[in-house]
């Protein structure tokens, strides 16, 4: 009796996912750490000095983070309604937030209570922020007003209305301590200087602006709003230098990495994008569970923060670098050891015992082998098989088509068990791998169980969906057919006039010919 030969499985090839230096290091993220906070997470913000703890600001609270802590080593709880963008200043001692009954405070992280509180906005202030001098805060609201406001006497320096619909985001000059920038729902950003009466520079960003980022030179600016992430010159008066469009829904926050090589944007889309900042590609991505809503990184890049609608905080801690240290193993035998009489070649007066290799035969393999047909189809047709490789599934029913069993193992099947092959067919016939195999079981499922269609409405639902399936692909032939037809009718006319063209040359030339040699 020949041995049983086990099922050929068709292998196609996969198209493997380009590894580059960017997904390797941003890979190199641990497993997320999920925190739950009491609201929507609008404002994320590291400490500028070590240990680097981060402010969230959710609800009505402000709460401080350790790097590794998942509890708050700190909260800031004086707010009477929802708190804003909580942001620390340049030495991590101070910290400023907005709120939703229009005052601004400020807080020292040793203590509890307010150091200063700035009244003077009408209506909620969404976006806090110190200028570079230390000296002084910024902050625009829902009134549509962008104020300047001195710490030490707690008073306000001025007020610019220039914008026409609620302040939302913005950001200060690392360079200037004089200039701040400020984003608006009525899709302008403006630059300031405290030291004019009036905006110095309006940009036009299209579309209602959730967030603006300087480069730390102050060269280039950065605005998210819709599905748009656009880049300007400042230095050039706001010229724009790339639009980017790689998210589905609005943009709401953004961020830079420590080296400002890698600019980071979330979405409500629930991916966080990262673009080099010399091509503007997209170098990398990240896929969230929820809409997100803000987003932090670390001054050593070691920590990526997320804070999503749902009001949950994912963080992720970069894993530490593998020290190269030899640990102590026991000694193993030589390599000479193992490969000894490897290349040994026999004589001809020597007699070769072959070893016989051992096959280890899958669960269908071993039904198939014994005859049950009926059996080794119910061993594809679980979840994990079809779901994962269809393909195995497919081998399986070839195989019981080339042995004639194919029909009877379809056979006798119950509601459950139609509904379940119904549904591997309706959904990978039409593959162009599967499909001649598919099509021939679709046939003779749909001649065993004609006559109990309408007895089942389970059953009858998944007929319903395989013609379905089958009624869209011959469309889709038909369509790509008639894209055919005509593109052969234009190759066609392309190649007649080429054809004709050069026919008038060769004439063209010899007629130059013949009276070149009645000159002569």
């Amino acid at each position: 009796m020949a041995a049983y030969k086990p099922v050929v499985v068709q292998a196609c090839p996969k198209l493997g996912e380009r590894i580059t230096q960017d997904t390797l290091y941003w890979r190199g993220y641990k497993t997320p750490v999920q925190i739950k906070e009491f609201g929507a997470v609008n404002k994320i913000d590291f400490s500028p000095v070590p240990p680097y703890n981060y402010a969230v600001t959710a609800s009505s609270r402000i709460h401080i983070y350790g790097r590794y802590s998942q509890e708050p080593i700190k909260t800031f709880s004086r707010f009477r309604d929802a708190a804003y963008c909580a942001t620390y200043r340049d030495d991590g001692r101070l910290l400023v937030a907005g709120s939703e009954d229009g005052g601004i405070r400020l807080f020292d992280i040793s203590g509890k209570a307010p150091l200063r509180q700035f009244e003077g906005h009408a209506k909620p202030v969404h976006v806090v922020g110190f200028l570079s001098d230390k000296y002084r805060v910024f902050s625009g609201g829902d009134d549509y007003s962008s104020n300047l406001w001195d710490i030490p006497s707690a008073t306000e320096i001025i007020s610019y209305s220039e914008h026409t619909d609620y302040v939302r985001c913005g950001c200060a000059s690392k360079v200037n301590a004089d200039v701040f920038i400020t984003g608006s729902y009525d899709h302008t950003v403006k630059l300031f200087d405290a030291r004019t009466k009036s905006s110095v520079m309006t940009i036009e960003h299209g579309h209602p602006v959730e967030s603006v980022l300087l480069f730390p030179s102050g060269g280039l600016l950065v605005s998210a709003g819709g599905r748009y992430v656009k880049v300007w010159d400042v230095l050039k008066g706001g010229q724009l230098l790339v639009s980017l469009k790689n998210h589905h829904k609005t943009v709401t926050c953004l961020c830079l990495n420590s080296s400002g090589q890698r600019l980071l944007s979330g979405s409500l889309d629930r991916h966080v994008k990262i673009y080099s900042t010399t091509s503007y590609k997209v170098v990398h991505s990240f896929n969230y569970a929820t809409s997100i809503l803000s987003l932090a990184l670390s001054p050593e890049d070691e920590t990526i923060v997320v804070g999503m609608t749902n009001g949950v905080l994912n963080v992720k801690h970069r894993k530490p670098e593998e020290k190269n240290e030899k640990s102590q193993k026991k000694r193993q035998p030589a390599y000479r050891t193992y490969v000894k009489g490897r290349t040994y070649m026999p004589k001809q007066e020597d007699f070769c015992v072959s070893k016989p290799v051992k096959r280890v035969l899958r669960k269908y393999d071993k039904l198939l082998r014994s005859f049950q047909s009926s059996k080794a189809l119910d061993a594809v047709l679980e979840p994990p098989i079809m779901l994962h490789t269809p393909e195995v599934t497919v081998a399986v029913m070839q195989e019981l088509h080339r042995r004639g069993t194919l029909r009877s193992a379809l056979a006798g099947r119950d509601e459950k068990q139609v509904n379940l092959l119904l549904t591997f067919v309706a959904r990978r016939v039409i593959e162009p791998r599967f499909t001649p195999v598919l099509v021939t079981v679709a046939d003779m499922i749909t001649d065993i169980y004609q006559p109990v269609v309408g007895q089942s409405a389970i059953v009858d639902k998944q007929f319903l969906k395989l013609q379905e399936a089958i009624g869209k692909e011959i469309d889709y032939q038909e369509e790509l057919l008639e894209v055919l037809g005509m593109m052969d009718t234009l190759f066609a006319t392309f190649t007649k006039k080429r054809d004709t063209c050069l026919e008038e040359n060769k004439s063209n030339g010899l007629t130059e010919i013949i009276e070149t040699n009645r000159n002569y």
